[in-house]
């Protein structure tokens, strides 16, 4: 993919992104000192019209971040929606886009710590397709690696340097034959995927590890939540989750801003169900790419239109694909 030509925002202006360098020893770069999000945008071609999902949620997510790494964004959450959808503006993207803020920490030096190194801000859109494929279920397995520790670094911060953690794992599973990883925590539960947060269903009742088990806490995995509960009638519980009971379970599925949600088949060679999507995971995931797709009026809430202005779609222009 050429991304010369796309519009970001850096240093506090939109430029191209052949334009927005960094150094080579820039801090974030050199020790993972820096924090982000992913946000998507699903472009429906039937309205011309670039839906971007639950934009406010990921930019209060990433105050939170920036904070534990005692940055300051330069902008308020209001702000970030506005120059979101200015990037995607600019853009004209028909398509569907990933949006990658992040905040870094920006001196040329050497020298591990927090304190005292400026900070930096950008934001990066990208044309982009899917992270897994949706259309079938997965094969996965359960990583030697464990999830990182709260106490080690907080897991709940979407910090850049941490995800050496689901690099390895996913590195693991796939070079093994699966097409994902899922983390145990220290004390060996249940964490999440290697990027993605995990459900099981058992019995009809729907169980995710609780935020002790060192799970960043998804914006996705927060919603998939409230559907369950509001809109499927079913019953939700938090709690710690023994490796046994993924091979026990009815349905198994991961969920995330990346990938949606993703059924899994088996996992360490057991298959899960009857190895096709349960009725639960579809029912969920029909009503999420309904709503992603601006479908389900009752859910506009969570969507930010891009190029409909003053009651006029704006047409964009040729895709970047």
């Amino acid at each position: 993919m050429d991304l010369s030509a796309i519009t970001v925002y850096a240093d506090g202006r939109f430029q191209k992104y052949a334009d927005a360098k960094v150094g080579l020893l820039t801090h974030g770069l050199q020790y993972g000192t820096g924090c982000f999000e992913g946000i998507r945008g699903y472009w429906v071609p039937e309205e011309r019209e670039l839906f971007l999902v639950l934009l406010r949620d990921h930019y209060e997510r990433l105050m939170i971040s920036a904070k534990i790494l005692t940055m300051t964004i330069p902008k308020s959450v209001e702000e970030l929606v506005d120059v979101t959808v200015e990037l995607c503006l600019r853009n004209r993207f028909d398509c569907h886009v990933y949006v990658r803020p992040f905040a870094y920490k920006a001196a040329e030096d050497v020298g591990v710590r927090l304190h005292n190194v400026p900070d930096a801000f950008a934001v990066v859109p990208v044309p982009f397709a899917q992270y897994i494929d949706g259309n079938r279920c997965l094969d996965v397995c359960v990583s030697s690696w464990r999830r990182t520790d709260d106490t080690m670094a907080p897991p709940r911060a979407k910090i850049t340097g941490l995800y050496v953690n689901s690099a390895l794992a996913k590195s693991e599973a796939v070079q093994n034959g699966f097409d994902e990883a899922i983390l145990l925590s220290h004390d060996g539960h249940v964490a999440e995927g290697s990027a993605e947060n995990i459900f099981i269903v058992r019995r009809g009742v729907l169980y995710t590890p609780d935020p002790s088990q060192n799970v960043l806490e998804g914006v996705t995995r927060r919603v998939i939540m409230e559907l369950a509960r509001d809109e499927l009638g079913v019953a939700i519980v938090e709690r710690s989750i023994d490796r046994g009971e993924l091979y026990a379970a009815d349905e198994v599925f991961f969920t995330g801003t990346a990938v949606g949600i993703c059924p899994v088949a088996s996992i360490d060679r057991r298959v899960i169900g009857d190895g096709t999507i349960g009725s639960i995971t579809q029912r969920l995931r029909t009503l999420y790419d309904r709503i992603v797709t601006g479908r389900e009026p009752r859910y506009e809430r969570w969507l930010t239109r891009t190029y409909l202005s003053g009651g006029v779609a704006v047409p964009p222009v040729a895709s970047l694909q």
